[in-house]
């Protein structure tokens, strides 16, 4: 019985994590750890000047079909609430929902390792020619396009999200919170966390894909 149990219970996460996302764009439901490596290797590269957030979901959700918006969504709150770097914690998540540990370590090392030496061997570049104006300007002229990628994001998301005047109240009352009065995340978070909880539960369960009507 417990076998049988277990073997239902597997089925079922890997169907979920072959769901399609909402792009329409089927990707591999349950990639290897090779896969997990390329992929978040991928999103690192793609993201130079920043935009980690916008690639990853571009790449995660939409063309690989991963998790679906939502899930991508929860796991982004996740991630961003717990100490450390939000997409190394965004690997983390993805990679163990796929593989466990070991899937978390291979796209976190997918996510940083060939950074790492770019990093390295750009902070030994920058350091010897930091006062070179073109250096400058350069890394200037790559920010208008990381502050677009994030744009995006917010766009794409918060139009299938904020649909009902609560979650955008509690987004713009996030926004001022953090952006405007300085408060700090934990408080802010312990303050309209539990509203936006609230309303969530008042509400009616979403259907699940393969229920019949």
């Amino acid at each position: 019985m417990s076998r049988t149990t277990s073997r239902t219970t597997r089925t079922t996460f890997v169907s979920e994590a072959a769901t399609p996302g909402p792009g329409g764009v089927g990707g591999s439901g349950h990639p290897g750890l090779w896969e997990l490596a390329r992929t978040f290797n991928t999103i690192s590269l793609a993201s130079f000047g920043g935009g980690l957030s916008a690639w990853s979901r571009e790449i995660v959700v939409m063309r690989r079909g991963w998790m679906t918006e939502t899930e991508f969504l929860s796991a982004m709150t996740i991630c961003r609430l717990l100490p450390g770097a939000n997409q190394v914690n965004v690997a983390i998540f993805v990679g163990a929902r796929m593989h466990g540990p070991g899937g978390a370590a291979a796209a976190v090392a997918g996510l940083i390792a060939i950074p790492f030496v770019i990093i390295v061997a750009l902070c030994a570049f920058a350091t010897r020619y930091q006062h070179v104006g073109a250096v400058q300007h350069v890394l200037a002229g790559l920010t208008p396009a990381a502050v677009a990628l994030t744009l995006s994001m917010v766009w794409q998301t918060g139009r299938k999200t904020l649909r009902s005047m609560v979650p955008f109240a509690l987004c713009v009352a996030t926004t001022l919170a953090a952006a405007v009065l300085r408060v700090p995340l934990w408080a802010t978070m312990l303050v309209l966390g539990p509203v936006g909880v609230f309303w969530s539960y008042r509400q009616p369960a979403p259907a699940h894909p393969g229920a019949s009507g």
